[in-house]
């Protein structure tokens, strides 16, 4: 048995989707286990190779995969209390990164300024596994009763320093619904309120609002089947991504080299907040506490722009596959 340790979110599960996907095939005749949040299983279903998910909320409790695995490999930090969770699953052999106040000098050192998504594949290359930092893409979700082709916005996010104000939100949505889209609103449960605050501003019937009311696996759907996904830096940007969906991620306090889309794919637009304030290592030091108002720096117009170059991305690839 391989044990892979990601006891986070829908974002940090999509960035180590080719970091899994190396592992899969570098042992490929082991059960492959995967110990995060018990309710990603509809997402763990959509990165494909992922033997059996255990649920496992943040690093309080021990995990227990039934027997001890030939290996553990931390994908969830730097340690040493992610190690530590895995040390005591008796594993045969212990990837991760080098920590010395866990007893493990035997990875790479870790690198703060790196992208999620090379973080872990950086990690396997060092243990001689395959790991392609652009292995993004999801499989196809599972039909769902969702709209096709709408355009989604998701003004929530579980960090609330990486939320554009919701009034902008609202503008946005106005103007998009005024060039033809069809916005709906997304979000949790507890999203639910703002994304309906921003729908009434825009002038927005209640069925528009889709917060709290979606799976993960609608979700999904709803992103592989959207004409654009406008965001912030959060779950939502990273299926969007893994789906080839015209996206616009407004980044702040955290900068887009440490969690956006890859550069090179410019049907995903990135308008960087921390560029402008330089806050990045400000926030990051208060732990993710973040008070100060960056993504006020992005104008609605800025965006609309964006999503201009968006939709262009996608007409001219289309125009080229044809």
């Amino acid at each position: 048995m391989i044990l892979v340790l990601r006891a986070l979110g829908v974002g940090d599960l999509a960035t180590a989707v080719p970091a899994l996907r190396g592992l899969r095939a570098g042992f490929p005749d082991r059960e492959l286990v995967l110990a995060a949040p018990g309710w990603l299983a509809p997402l763990a279903d959509l990165v494909g190779g992922i033997d059996r998910l255990l649920p496992t909320d943040g690093l309080d409790h021990p995990v227990r995969p039934g027997r001890p695995p030939a290996v553990a490999v931390n994908l969830h930090g730097q340690g040493p209390r992610s190690h530590r969770l895995l040390a005591a699953a008796g594993p045969g052999r212990l990837l991760a990164f080098t920590n010395a106040a866990a007893g493990h000098t035997d990875g790479p050192g870790w690198d703060d300024d790196e992208h999620e998504v090379r973080r872990w594949c950086r990690l396997l290359h060092w243990y001689d596994l395959p790991a392609d930092p652009a292995d993004l893409a999801l499989l196809p979700p599972p039909a769902a009763a969702v709209p096709a082709g709408a355009t989604v916005l998701h003004p929530g996010g579980k960090v609330r320093a990486k939320r554009w104000p919701a009034r902008r939100f609202a503008a946005l949505a106005r103007a998009l619904a005024d060039r033809g889209h069809r916005v709906v609103l997304t979000g949790s449960a507890d999203e639910r309120d703002l994304a309906a605050r921003v729908a009434r501003t825009a002038g927005l019937t209640a069925d528009a609002v889709l917060a709290g009311r979606t799976g993960l696996a609608d979700l999904a759907a709803l992103v592989a089947g959207a004409r654009l996904v406008v965001s912030g830096d959060t779950g939502v940007a990273h299926l969007a991504t893994g789906y080839g969906t015209a996206s616009v991620v407004l980044f702040g306090p955290v900068s887009p080299a440490r969690w956006g889309p890859p550069p090179d794919r410019p049907r995903h637009r990135v308008l960087d907040a921390v560029r402008r304030t330089g806050i990045d290592r400000d926030w990051a030091a208060t732990d993710g506490v973040g008070t100060r108002p960056t993504l006020a720096a992005i104008s609605v117009d800025e965006v609309l722009a964006a999503v201009d170059e968006a939709e262009r991305a996608v007409r001219v690839s289309g125009a080229v596959a044809a």
